[in-house]
């Protein structure tokens, strides 16, 4: 049974949870990915950007769940793939999969399944484990950046430009995110 947000959100609307409403809900978060991407900060000494591209994804994954939020990410990937501006900074391509962010990229989609999974079994009850499941979330987004990206610059590198950089900001990412699903509950609760 998904517990989550959306659901709540989708079912005290008194919606039909068809399969319309799942398509524009995974439409909906492929186009939020999008615009936190366009919130891009180039670092000099790295490749990988600072964007708010992780802290929707995560949201993303726990508002839609597993699945949903999985496809999410996979339409997100397919639609800059296809050529949409919707990557960091206005990319898009084919290439930037292929490119040294691709990593990351690929790595959105198993944090949005692991932090939905995480968020379907009651990791979204408390401040604690939801932070949990974010910190989960960003380190699978992590392993799967650093380790393409080592293919670029070797593996040291790879974690001095690709991962230690970003922790600080990252963490700040996760407190925020665990933030923001209380208070999106107590709405949902008042309408």
């Amino acid at each position: 049974m998904q517990n989550t947000l959306a659901v709540h959100f989708v079912e005290r609307l008194s919606l039909p949870r068809t399969w319309l409403s799942k398509i524009a809900l995974v439409l909906g978060a492929s186009l939020l990915i999008a615009a936190s991407a366009q919130i891009a900060v180039p670092l000099p000494f790295s490749p990988v950007p600072i964007t708010g591209q992780t802290f929707a994804v995560l949201l993303i994954g726990f508002v839609l769940g597993a699945r949903l939020g999985a496809w999410s990410v996979v339409l997100y990937l397919f639609e800059g793939a296809l050529g949409l501006p919707f990557f960091s900074g206005g990319g898009a391509g084919a290439g930037w999969l292929l490119g040294p962010t691709g990593g990351y990229l690929v790595g959105f989609l198993a944090a949005a399944f692991v932090v939905g999974y995480l968020a379907e079994r009651g990791f979204d009850r408390k401040p604690a484990t939801m932070l949990l499941a974010f910190t989960v979330g960003q380190a699978v987004i992590y392993l799967f950046g650093c380790v393409w990206l080592s293919t670029f610059v070797g593996w040291p590198e790879a974690f001095t430009a690709g991962a230690l950089p970003f922790l600080v900001g990252d963490v700040v990412k996760a407190l925020l995110a665990a933030a923001a699903l209380p208070l999106a509950w107590s709405l949902v609760d008042r309408s």
